[in-house]
Formats: structure tokens, sequence, C-alpha cells
């Protein structure tokens, strides 16, 4: 038998850290990542689908997305395990309740919304289901697995959302705990996590899939689903990681202090494309045609790449020759240069001084283009 295990699908995030047409890309990248997963379950021939929680971002995502949802799992027609996450939990007022209300939850899918274990006789297969009916918890919601009884002959999976105490990184556990040695003690033959949103092994049945679709700048395998193939009861399960995510996240953090640094930035940003979404974080003192540099290299990013986010935390100190070829009309214009430079010898006026001689040296440069 063989099961795709997903989760973490957070349709409806926002994306508030990028501008408006890049949150849309990313929000409906999730959809389409949905398609993804559903292709592959068909591609494959898997025999279930079980998705770990947190479906969706929020309870009030609206409405022609949950449609949208659940028509991106259409390219499977087989069966659909879904539960509830900490985002998604199923309270008495819900978005699974509007969903059903909406009447857009197919035939071959099924909404566990409460604890419960889902018998699937055709497959041998005891689905022991632990969603979440409340955004937090401080109970194990998988306690009820080890007393669960199943046939004799039937392979036993566990789907669940939450934190596997002492494990995953102390600063992560959280309420909503899973205990490390529950595959063991409720003879589970492969439990199914959600909640952290890289893929994971626990231990050889115990396997977070992470996000479908990549959502965060960190480094811990995101936008996979797990094809998890099972024989007979108590026999370790064979996992496959497959990617289904559409973006790469990426992340550069870089000092620059010189036109060489500059090359070297662009450089390592060459290959990044419109499947790149991409953070940068510049720090350090440049002059001003090096600044200058560095903002044509991130305009070029931003126009090729799906999002960007950048962060720029540099401290501009012109050159001489940039400081007299600023003042070079002279005048007003001079006495105000002369002054700014003198004032970056004063610690607690240097950054203000700096970023205004800067802003002088954009404006001139804009009028003798406009001339």
């Amino acid at each position: 038998m063989k099961l795709l295990h997903t989760a973490d699908w957070q349709i409806g995030e926002a994306f508030g850290q990028f501008e408006i047409d890049e949150a849309t890309l990313l929000g409906a990248a999730r959809i389409e990542s949905v398609k993804t997963v559903a292709k592959l379950a068909a591609e494959r021939a898997v025999d279930i689908v079980v998705v770990a929680g947190d479906v969706f971002d929020q309870q009030d995502v609206q409405d022609h997305i949950v449609r949208r949802m659940f028509d991106a799992m259409g390219a499977y027609a087989g069966r659909w395990v879904l539960i509830p996450g900490n985002h998604d939990a199923a309270k008495v007022e819900s978005v699974w309740t509007r969903a059903a209300k909406l009447k857009c939850i197919p035939q071959n899918v099924i909404v566990a919304t409460k604890p419960q274990t889902l018998l699937f006789h055709d497959l041998k297969l005891a689905l022991l289901c632990a969603p979440l009916v409340q955004q937090n918890t401080f109970e194990d919601t998988t306690e009820f697995f080890d007393a669960e009884e199943s046939p004799e002959g039937y392979c036993r999976v566990g789907l669940a959302h939450g934190s596997m105490q002492g494990v995953l990184a102390e600063d992560i556990d959280s309420p909503n705990p899973i205990s490390s040695t529950r595959a063991e003690t409720a003879r589970l033959d492969y439990l199914a996590l959600g909640d952290w949103h890289g893929t994971k092994a626990i231990n050889a049945r115990t396997w977070y899939a992470g996000t479908h679709e990549p959502d965060r700048f960190k480094d811990n395998d995101r936008g996979n689903a797990l094809i998890v193939t099972l024989g007979s009861p108590g026999v370790a399960p064979e996992v496959e990681t497959v990617k289904t995510g559409k973006y790469t996240w990426r992340r550069l953090e870089r000092v620059v202090s010189q036109p060489t640094d500059v090359e070297l930035l662009e450089a390592e940003l060459a290959d990044c494309t419109e499947a790149h979404v991409v953070r940068i974080a510049v720090s350090g003192t440049v002059d001003i045609s090096t600044r200058e540099a560095i903002e044509e290299v991130i305009s070029k990013l931003r126009a090729r790449s799906a999002a960007l986010r950048v962060e720029i935390d540099l401290t501009t100190r012109p050159s001489q020759a940039e400081i007299a070829a600023l003042g070079s009309q002279g005048g007003y214009v001079a006495k105000v240069v002369d002054r700014l430079n003198a004032l970056q010898s004063d610690p607690s006026q240097a950054k203000a001084a700096a970023d205004a001689l800067a802003a002088l040296a954009q404006f001139q440069k804009k009028t003798k283009e406009a001339a």
C-alpha cells in the first residue's frame, strides 16, 4: 500500500512582507502546488492522500479561496483525508463548517474534525486521526492512539499536527505537544505529522512532510511531499521525498565596502530567476557610486525574480572626489556640501549628513538626466 503524506498548505497566507503583486503570486502558488500534489498522487497511483493539518492559514479565508483549494485537489480522484491544525482548528464555527455549508468538499475527501479511527478495509488500513479542535492545547492529542484497537493484519497509521517534544529545537517546542515515542507506544507503522514546515524524519516511522510550497527563508528542506510505501504490519515503511514546490526561497546577507564587493554580489545573484523568492540584506559603508551600483543590482533582481524582500543598512560616505563634484557649481550648494562634509566627523550627525549628501547626489543626477 502507498500513501502520500503532505501538510501545512497554509492556503490563504497573506505574505504581508512583500509587495501586493508579489504576495498575490505567492498566494496563488500555494494552490498551484496543491494541484502538483494531486497530480503526483495520480501519477504514482497512491492508495490514499493524508494532509496533516493547517490546510488553511486562517479561519476567515475567503469563500472563493476555499472553493479553489478543493478544486485544486481534483486531479486525484482517490481518497483524501484531511485534519485541522492550529491555524484551521475544528472549532464550533470554523473554515471547515463554512466549507460544508458551501458544499464544496468533494465526495472523495474526508475531513476528520474529531479524534477517530478510520478503517479502510480494502486497504487493510487503520488511520488514527488526531485533529486540533482548538488553536492551542497543552495535552497530547495523540495519546488515545495507544489504547485504540484495530483489526488483525491492518497497518496502523497516525495522522496528527503538533510539536514533537524533546526532538525539535527547544525554542519551537510549544502547545500542541506530541510524544516522541508515540509511534512505538501506539504500535504505529507510520506517523504522519504536520506543523514543522520542513521535511524531517524523527525516526524510521515518524515523519514531518513539511509544507508543500516554501513560505519562509529557512533552510529546512521545504516544498516536498512524501510517498510512503507500507508492507506488512510491523515492517518499517519506505519513505521517498518528492519536490512539489513552485518557488525556491533564497536569502543572501552581505557586507559591502567597495565596488568589487558589488561585482561579487551581482555574480552570486546571477542565477536568480522568476522561479526564485529572494531576501537580500546588504550592510556596510560605501561611497555614493557604490551605493548606486548596489541599488542597480537590486532593481535588476526585482525585475527578474518572483518576489524580493530587501533590507539595506548602508552608511553612505561620499569620497572626496564625489564631494568635490557635488560642490563644483559653487555658491550656496558648495557651502551646503562643505557643511555636510564637516558634519560627517560628528558621530551624532554623521549618518544624517552622509544620507543628505547621497540625496543631493541623486537629485543632481536626475536633474542632469532631465536636462
